[in-house]
């Protein structure tokens, strides 16, 4: 959903970037001040400028989105959860944790950062609008500020998980039940149901020409996709819990030699066996894995004089993992260094190979036994 995003700045070690989607809301937002909010509201005010201050007051909220993002970043990692990156995109602002709080205290101290960071920017906007004096334009834009993050604020206590109302009521629920999994169940229950109310507004607001029904459609969609999905995230961590790589990988691997060259190695492996991928041995000696990925960008021609050791990813300890580890985190390193394989080493010898397909059947295969 967040593809298609350039970093712009970093803060704190956190990258910052803007989706393309925001560029359309920007213009939209720089459009409805500059025609409709600042002649209503400072109808003095020379209308070729309100174009200026319209483009001014949208930069300064998503500012304000950036704050509230870093609010809860920067409550994340007191608790050492890390954050990969905060993006701006249509619905607002995400930050992008690489794991859920590990406790009901985290989880709570995290949603309420980012309202709480609205309603003072909100507080210190009404106060510029009170110091203004008779500067209409600065007026007007502050007074814009307020009102926005003061809504904004509200609008992300809604208990629609995942906003950060939802997150207070899992974080509610997780603490009185003890049980993280039934909590993010309810919690997601409740953010489907207003994701339902918005969509069933749009669809009313439609018949009655209201401009914002498309907005109140999206958001509603957008909510309910995310809090089936945050749920299925938690569902996945229940499955994973305490099983281990050594419950998980494929104990007989299939190894191609180094010296095998490309055309053979994609005939009698890759579409012989159908994997992603194989590990590379120089006699019983380790040396790399070769996957598709590193096939495609030989042209067919050179492929029968270019072998695997030409062209596959050295091994080294970011491909190790042990039989030991949590599936979970081995999960979770995959998605984030977008990796389909890792190798199980033991005494410094390969044992066995987990992908992420076979984590994949495993959860299909519990979750249909549970069900």
């Amino acid at each position: 959903m967040l593809d298609g995003a350039w970093q712009i700045a970093r803060v704190s070690g956190i990258p910052i970037r803007v989706h393309f989607s925001w560029f359309l809301v920007f213009g939209l937002i720089t459009w409805a001040l500059a025609t409709q909010y600042f002649p209503q509201v400072a109808p003095e005010l020379p209308q070729a400028t309100n174009w200026l201050r319209g483009a001014l007051a949208a930069l300064l909220l998503f500012l304000s989105v950036i704050i509230h993002e870093l609010s809860h970043s920067f409550i994340a990692k007191r608790y050492k959860i890390p954050i990969t990156s905060i993006t701006l995109f249509i619905f607002g602002g995400v930050a992008q944790m690489k794991k859920e709080p590990s406790s009901p205290k985290a989880e709570l101290n995290m949603a309420l950062a980012g309202p709480f960071s609205s309603y003072i920017l909100g507080l210190i906007f009404f106060i510029f609008y009170r110091l203004a004096g008779d500067y209409q334009g600065i007026k007007a834009i502050a007074n814009y500020l307020f009102q926005i993050n003061i809504i904004l604020g509200t609008f992300n206590l809604f208990p629609g998980f995942p906003m950060d109302g939802g997150r207070v009521l899992r974080a509610v629920l997780w603490e009185r039940s003890g049980n993280y999994l039934y909590a993010t169940k309810k919690a997601s229950k409740t953010g489907q149901v207003i994701a339902l109310f918005f969509i069933f507004l749009g669809f009313i607001s439609l018949f009655t020409g209201y401009l914002g029904s498309v907005w109140f459609l999206l958001i509603g969609w957008f909510l309910f996709t995310a809090a089936q999905s945050s749920y299925r995230q938690a569902t996945t961590r229940d499955i994973l819990s305490d099983v281990k790589v050594k419950d998980v990988m494929a104990h007989e691997v299939i190894t191609v030699h180094s010296d095998m060259n490309l055309s053979e190695l994609v005939d009698n492996y890759f579409l012989r066996y159908g994997f992603g991928g194989f590990p590379v041995l120089e006699g019983e000696r380790l040396l790399g894995i070769i996957s598709l990925k590193e096939i495609k960008g030989i042209p067919k021609n050179k492929r029968f004089y270019t072998s695997a050791k030409d062209v596959m990813q050295t091994f080294d300890k970011s491909f190790a993992v042990s039989e030991d580890n949590d599936v979970s985190m081995i999960l979770e390193k995959m998605i984030q260094e977008d990796k389909g394989r890792f190798l199980v080493i033991k005494n410094d010898r390969l044992v066995g190979i987990i992908t992420r397909s076979g984590i994949a059947n495993y959860l299909k295969i519990k979750g249909e036994l549970k069900s």
